[in-house]
C-alpha cells in the first residue's frame, strides 16, 4: 500500500518504480542496450495509474500555461496517457480531445495516420510514456504538423536521461517530464536497502 501522505506525483512515481522498472540487460526499441527497462504500460494501463495520470497531467499542463485543444502521441505507449488526460479534463475544463497516431498512415479506408478527435488547427501536446532518444516524440510531432496542428510541447512520464529531452528541445519544443531515470533508480536502491519503505 502507498502511504496516504504521498502527493499524486509521488504516488505515480512510486507506481512506476515498483511496477514498471526492471533492471538487468535489455535491448531497447532504439537498438541500444541498457541496464534499465521501463515498461510504463504496467502503470499506465492499471486503474491506479490511470486515475493518477490524468489529474496530475492536467495540473502540470495548466501550470505550464500551454493553451491546448487536444492530446495524443504514437500508439501504443501514448494511448492510455492521452485518454486519461482527456477524461480528467472533463472535470477541470477546458476539455482536451484525445487522438492516437499510427506508426504509418493507414493503407486503406481514409488513409489517415492520426485517428480520433484531432482537428486541423489544434494546439497539441504530444505525449510519451518514456523518452529515450526522442525519435518517437519527434515522429509524432511531424505527424501532427503534417496534419495541420501546432505543437505546444511534449509531455512524458519518464525521461531516461539518454539524450531524448535534448533532442526534442534541440528541435525547438519544450519538454515536461513527471520523473527521470536517476529518481527511479534512487527509489529502487532505497527499496533494496529498506524493503518495507516502498512496498507496493
Amino acid at each position: 500500500m502507498m502511504p496516504d501522505a504521498m502527493t499524486e506525483r509521488q504516488q505515480l512515481v512510486h507506481l512506476l518504480a515498483t511496477r514498471s522498472v526492471k533492471t538487468g540487460r535489455f535491448t531497447l526499441a532504439s537498438g541500444r542496450t541498457s541496464d534499465l527497462y521501463v515498461d510504463a504500460r504496467l502503470t499506465t494501463m492499471s486503474p491506479e495509474g490511470l486515475s493518477l495520470i490524468g489529474p496530475l497531467a492536467i495540473q502540470i499542463l495548466k501550470a505550464a500555461e500551454w493553451k491546448l485543444d487536444s492530446v495524443g502521441g504514437l500508439t501504443l505507449g501514448a494511448d492510455p496517457i492521452a485518454y486519461s488526460i482527456s477524461y480528467a479534463s472533463n472535470f477541470t475544463p477546458p476539455l482536451l480531445r484525445a487522438f492516437t497516431i499510427r506508426k504509418e498512415a493507414k493503407a486503406r479506408g481514409t488513409g489517415r495516420q492520426i485517428e480520433g478527435t484531432f482537428l486541423p488547427g489544434d494546439r497539441v501536446v504530444v505525449v510519451e510514456d518514456v523518452v529515450t532518444t526522442g525519435s518517437s516524440a519527434l515522429k509524432a510531432v511531424d505527424a501532427v504538423i503534417s496534419a495541420g496542428g501546432y505543437i505546444a510541447g511534449v509531455f512524458t512520464l519518464v525521461d531516461r536521461e539518454e539524450g531524448g529531452r535534448e533532442a526534442i528541445e534541440g528541435a525547438g519544443y519544450k519538454v515536461i517530464s513527471i520523473t527521470h531515470r536517476s529518481e527511479l533508480m534512487s527509489l529502487i536502491s532505497n527499496s533494496n536497502e529498506h524493503p518495507d519503505s516502498v512496498a507496493s
